[in-house]
């Protein structure tokens, strides 16, 4: 339990980066292999170098020859001689493998060979000191099990990755695993002498990985299930009477394609939307860090007329996602202008034939100036029909219908920017879906109690990335949904 314990403190500070935890924890952790090394070296001098003789491979054939039993019991602490070494493919993220190599070869190698030598060279002059021997009780069922899973990923990999003959991967399975199961069969025996900690404790994060994973694919299959169509959509605006208001409206939800269910509520309990909808979703990307440049992918929603679009936001796992929410702002924006940039040159060098099939043909846009200055498009289908007075139509944002294509991509170009750069001006409004699910009545107890219950409890411990970002209360609105699953 204080391994546990001290496990709990290690994650605890992990947030504060790699750098200062490494600031803090390599000076000791060099300390701690020089001491290992300087006891072993202590040892060897002190009870004389016929430990090197543990390098003769005969010496363990004798040993099972005499008393197998006692001999397979022991392959559990022979296990400890090993452990660790796997981390080290755990440390290659944060530091160049070359340098992680050498500190392997040149430090902890070293160490950890004199260190066990000398506990070698302590036990033949003392054999009836086995008890106090170094690391003896430290619990020994979790190491053997990362070096079993991670043969059976590299097992996958073999497989999938490198389409390796399927010949060396029967091969590599059956050598490893053979001797890894016979290391577990034999570790099992230490179960009682305070393995079943380590054994509670994995099966308890078990259970909170499982069924956060199953609870989490519910809510997203709801999710997906329950999104609105493009023909929806083109229908929602012209019947509720809806109109286009100055802002940035970021409707936040997990979904990646398709509009979210949450935007039908807002459509039918708010009297406007904002002139620019951009549906934004975080991901977390399986590289270390992704730069701003390539942070925001975006893609149209319905027609051009719309100013409705899609935001995947992609993060790296050393990435800051505390960011705060008027650098995100910008960076979208700026990722926004971006795109319609290169949108509107793509098309310029298209025929009208070639144009995505999924995109409306280009049509006049008609724009009013209102008194404050702001711009609003009469011809966007989410807005009510009404007719604006004459005096307020400047005719320079008039546009109409060009004979030359590139001439219309540049005009809705300088109209989609002149939107987007008003839209700034005027704030962004953060519209964050936060679904809840629920299990049916008629499912069963087990689905009850994990989804209603267990997943629920981390659901509402768990912060969104979107809420890392410090919004302003005022500038966000949180909506709802309970679906049964």
């Amino acid at each position: 339990m204080i391994s546990v314990a001290l496990l709990v403190i290690l994650f605890s500070v992990q947030r504060y980066a790699t750098s200062k935890v490494g600031f803090a924890l390599g000076p000791s952790l060099l300390v701690w292999f020089c001491c290992l090394g300087g006891i072993g070296i202590y040892n060897l001098s002190l009870f004389g170098p016929t430990a090197f003789k543990a390098f003769n491979p005969l010496y363990i054939i004798y040993y099972f020859g005499r008393n197998p039993f006692q001999a397979w019991l022991s392959l559990g602490g022979c296990l400890l001689c090993a452990t660790g070494s796997e981390a080290i493919f755990s440390n290659l993220c944060h530091f160049p493998v070359r340098y992680v190599q050498y500190m392997f070869v040149l430090l902890v190698l070293p160490c950890l060979v004199l260190a066990y030598l000398g506990q070698a060279a302590f036990l033949i002059a003392n054999p009836k000191s086995s008890e106090q021997v170094f690391f003896s009780s430290i619990p020994t069922i979790a190491e053997l099990g990362v070096m079993i899973m991670a043969t059976v990923y590299v097992t996958i990999i073999m497989l999938l990755i490198w389409e390796s003959n399927i010949v060396k991967v029967l091969s590599f399975v059956i050598t490893f695993l053979f001797l890894e199961l016979i290391f577990f069969s034999s570790a099992l025996s230490s179960v009682g002498d305070g393995g079943w900690a380590l054994l509670i404790f994995a099966s308890v994060l078990f259970m909170i990985m499982f069924i956060w994973n199953y609870g989490s694919k519910l809510k997203y299959d709801s999710e997906v299930k329950q999104k609105l169509s493009k023909d929806l959509m083109r229908k929602l605006g012209p019947n509720l009477g809806t109109i286009r208001a100055p802002g940035l409206g970021l409707v936040c939800s997990d979904i990646v394609k398709g509009v979210p269910a949450i935007f039908g509520h807002f459509l039918t309990s708010l009297p406007a939307i904002h002139s620019i909808i951009v549906f934004v979703c975080i991901r977390n990307v399986p590289v270390p860090v992704v730069p701003q440049s390539e942070r925001f992918l975006f893609q149209r929603v319905c027609s051009r007329g719309y100013h409705m679009f899609r935001c995947i936001a992609r993060y790296g796992y050393k990435d800051k996602k505390q960011e705060h929410h008027s650098v995100f702002e910008c960076l979208l924006i700026e990722g926004l202008e971006k795109f319609i940039q290169r949108e509107a040159v793509e098309l310029s060098l298209q025929s009208e034939d070639d144009v995505d099939s999924d995109e409306e043909p280009p049509t006049p846009v008609k724009i009013i100036t209102a008194p404050n200055g702001s711009l609003y498009s009469l011809d966007v289908p989410l807005l009510a029909d009404y007719a604006p007075s004459t005096e307020v139509i400047p005719e320079a944002s008039c546009s109409t219908p060009q004979h030359d294509p590139v001439l219309d991509y540049a005009q809705n170009l300088e109209l989609e920017l002149a939107f987007i750069k008003q839209s700034k001006q005027s704030g962004a409004v953060y519209l964050i879906d936060s679904p809840i699910i629920k299990a049916r009545k008629d499912s069963w107890f087990f689905k009850k109690l994990m989804i209603n219950y267990f997943f629920a409890f981390l659901r509402n411990n768990c912060r969104r990335a979107i809420m890392l970002m410090s919004i302003p209360h005022s500038n966000m609105m949180q909506v709802r949904m309970t679906s049964y699953v």
